[in-house]
């Protein structure tokens, strides 16, 4: 009899968010033949059979639901008390969470639940590479100075960080999974949450990002990030912005990347009037191609950048969005 593997899907807005596709992956990536690839949503009317459909269509044989009220918005009390029913429902082998807000939270409260070992924020997996046949996990170290590779005695809970595994791809005519519904009952919680006042920080998740526009105190003010928005507007991008902007009261924190911000792994990131202190390099150094644009040519962040423009970037920036147009309308 093979292995369950549970991936714990998070859903926004009524959709799938692109990091549960990535679990998995993830999952996959350690499945052998015979195994079944399962996954968990956790919510209250969030349209089970529809979630699940997409599940199923990459990869997913099972899906676990638990639906009740109390479950609408995110609750570590109430979320934990239905992961332990379905996971006594489906005995894993192995757990796998994005590594998101919400993952971060619940994954080492289920390891802790379960007393096994947790292994977090992980961006690549060597399967069949332990000693014992099982797998690896890769992660970062010191703010991505260092690769740490990690194995784990099963059961193990693993996050998974965004954009750094490959989903499964989306196969039509895949068969339905089957749906489990887990009655699970609510628990005595010392905490509810009546409402969710939400901030969002810009119109694409910067976290999930495939490309990311981000500024620094170059850009002077509040009115510095509007080039920056026309670009990310016209690439499809989302903006950030350097602890140093937030900190001049420039934007948000909500779009703050870094160490003590979000960390981000996009395909593309444009870094606009940034300096590229080691702070900000933790949250975006893994970043596949770097773009940097700053007037000091001997500002830090050159030296991890990919390409390197040294200029205004309110007279660069511009200039880059008029040819992305012109490349995008074949002109």
């Amino acid at each position: 009899m093979g292995k369950t593997w549970l991936v714990v899907a998070e859903a926004r807005g009524g959709s799938l968010r692109q990091v549960s596709f990535e679990a998995l992956g993830a999952a996959q990536a350690v499945a052998a033949d015979g195994d079944t690839i399962a996954a968990a949503i956790i919510g209250a009317g969030a349209g089970t059979a529809a979630l699940a459909g997409e599940l199923a269509a990459h990869s997913a044989r099972r899906v676990y639901a638990a639906d009740r009220q109390d479950l609408a918005a995110y609750n570590p009390e109430a979320h934990l008390g239905a992961l332990r029913s379905i996971i006594q429902a489906a005995q894993p082998a192995g757990i796998f969470f994005g590594h998101t807000a919400v993952g971060r939270d619940l994954a080492p409260l289920a390891a802790a639940a379960l007393q096994c070992g947790a292994v977090t924020d992980v961006t690549a997996i060597e399967p069949g590479a332990a000693p014992g046949g099982g797998p690896v996990f890769v992660r970062p170290l010191y703010a991505g100075k260092a690769l740490e590779r990690r194995t784990a005695a099963e059961p193990f809970v693993v996050t998974v960080r965004p954009n750094n595994i490959r989903a499964p791809q989306r196969a039509e005519g895949q068969p339905a999974a089957d749906i489990v519904n887990v009655d699970a009952a609510s628990p005595s919680l010392r905490a509810i949450v009546k409402d969710v006042v939400k901030k969002t920080s810009g119109k694409i998740d910067l976290s999930e990002a495939k490309i990311v526009v981000s500024g620094g105190r170059g850009v002077k003010s509040a009115d510095g990030f509007a080039p920056l928005q026309q670009l990310a507007d016209v690439l499809g991008a989302a903006v950030g912005a350097s602890r140093g902007a937030c900190d001049a009261g420039y934007c948000d924190y909500a779009l703050q990347i870094g160490q003590t911000g979000k960390t981000v792994t996009p395909e593309l990131y444009i870094a606009c009037g940034i300096s590229g202190a080691i702070q900000h390099l933790a949250g975006m150094s893994g970043s596949r191609v770097i773009v940097a644009i700053n007037k000091d040519p001997e500002a830090p962040i050159f030296k991890v950048a990919d390409y390197g423009i040294v200029g205004d970037l309110f007279e660069v920036v511009p200039l880059l969005t008029e040819q992305f147009r012109k490349l995008q309308s074949g002109s």
